[in-house]
């Protein structure tokens, strides 16, 4: 109603006709006695035509002469007038098409440069741009475009619900996965539904929740959508039934996996964090093959994966990592103790902001690994754990614990 009241001010709404009826039978009065001579003559003439023959429904308090009776013609008029402006107002947009074009493609970005760049800024460039996509969302838009701010808005959500699990933040990431899939079923979006449970599915892996993570990877399988998710979604729930100790489930979901980017169609919409390269499946495969006691498999698959990283283009420095655990982890299942600080090296080098919550999980687990076994007591073990377990004191994630608090919500 205020913005009503303040028409025809620059930043109020001009009322309809039934709405400037409505407000003289609340306030007892006739139609002309809410408009001034500046509401008159930003009203339409045809709109002022029809007022002139406008008259209450409801009795007045104090009696008046009655009106007379509405001629059918203007009648036929009015409603044609309230359907104009009902139109006038349905028709109007808070974004354009060229907007949401460049908002698509800044989820884009942000999802590639998240492989690359720190963390925490990516995860405040997310978030402003979350923001951004919520405003336009609770502004007026056509159904047609609301459905592409839900995308991006999904989209935006589950980066962050990907960071803050990088981060640390399980809870914040579940959060914001559950949105995510909010937006993904408000706007019927196949591939945002399936990247949203592959992100839920890692969520739930990390947060020891492994039924929960074949569940949601089971749930994404289920939506046919282009691209490399289906590889992604099948390596994820390999992954957890590996953690769960069932080795032939573990099997026939890095069997699907293969197939499923043998008959993929399509490319993935986003890319970057939401694609999976070979290189990342290999990753996948080697941990899972790690743990069902394949340690041959998992070192002939880190060594391929390093292969096909030196030929991308971007090479993600959390896969990377992952990859060079998994080969040192194998060198050490293998015998060859000797072996495992030269695959390390790179991982050590890496900056503490750069050492996210899977990467250091993954080393404490190798540090752990290797206080047991035939290889625990030569030196060469010695050396190499005492350095990962100084590693694994400086990561992102305490930092973050650390800090005044501003990182994941």
């Amino acid at each position: 109603m205020a913005k009503w009241e303040k028409w025809p001010g620059a930043s109020a709404r001009r009322p309809s006709l039934q709405v400037l009826v409505a407000l003289a039978t609340i306030y007892d009065c006739d139609v002309e006695d809410l408009l001034d001579m500046d509401d008159r003559r930003a009203l339409p003439n045809g709109d002022l035509r029809i007022l002139q023959h406008h008259a209450p429904e409801q009795p007045r308090t104090t009696p008046h002469p009655p009106a007379p009776a509405e001629p059918e013609p203007d009648r036929v008029l009015a409603a044609a007038a309230e359907s104009a402006t009902w139109a006038q107002w349905a028709e109007s947009t808070n974004v354009g098409d060229i907007a949401l074009e460049q908002l698509f493609a800044d989820v884009q970005t942000l999802a590639r440069d998240y492989l690359t760049d720190d963390p925490l800024l990516m995860f405040r460039r997310t978030c402003n741009l979350r923001d951004r996509v919520f405003r336009l969302l609770e502004g007026h838009q056509p159904p047609r475009q609301s459905v592409d701010l839900y995308v991006s808005a999904g989209y935006l959500c589950g980066l962050l619900a990907w960071m803050s699990s990088d981060l640390g933040n399980l809870r914040a990431a579940d959060t914001h996965g559950r949105t995510a899939w909010l937006c993904a079923e408000t706007a019927g979006h196949k591939a945002l539904r399936a990247w949203v449970c592959s992100t839920r599915s890692k969520v739930a892996v990390w947060d020891g929740r492994l039924k929960d993570a074949v569940n949601h990877a089971r749930r994404g399988a289920l939506v046919s959508a282009d691209g490399t998710v289906g590889a992604l979604l099948a390596c994820q729930e390999a992954d957890a039934w590996s953690m769960l100790g069932a080795r032939s489930e573990a099997e026939g979901a890095l069997t699907r996996a293969e197939h499923a980017r043998e008959v993929m169609t399509g490319t993935d919409e986003i890319g970057g964090l939401f694609s999976c390269p070979q290189a990342r499946q290999e990753n996948y495969a080697a941990g899972v093959h790690l743990l069902i006691g394949q340690p041959q498999a998992a070192l002939r698959e880190a060594r391929s994966a390093l292969d096909l990283l030196a030929t991308q283009r971007v090479r993600a420095y959390g896969t990377e990592a992952q990859i060079r655990i998994s080969q040192a982890a194998a060198l050490l299942a293998c015998g060859e103790p000797d072996g495992v600080m030269e695959a390390l090296l790179p991982v050590l080098a890496m900056p503490a902001e750069r050492r996210m919550g899977p990467v250091t999980q993954r080393m404490s687990d190798l540090a752990a690994a290797m206080g047991h076994g035939a290889a625990a007591d030569a030196s060469a073990t010695t050396v190499a754990r005492r350095a990962i377990v100084e590693w694994c004191a400086d990561s992102a994630p305490r930092h973050l614990a650390l800090s005044s608090g501003d990182g994941p919500n």
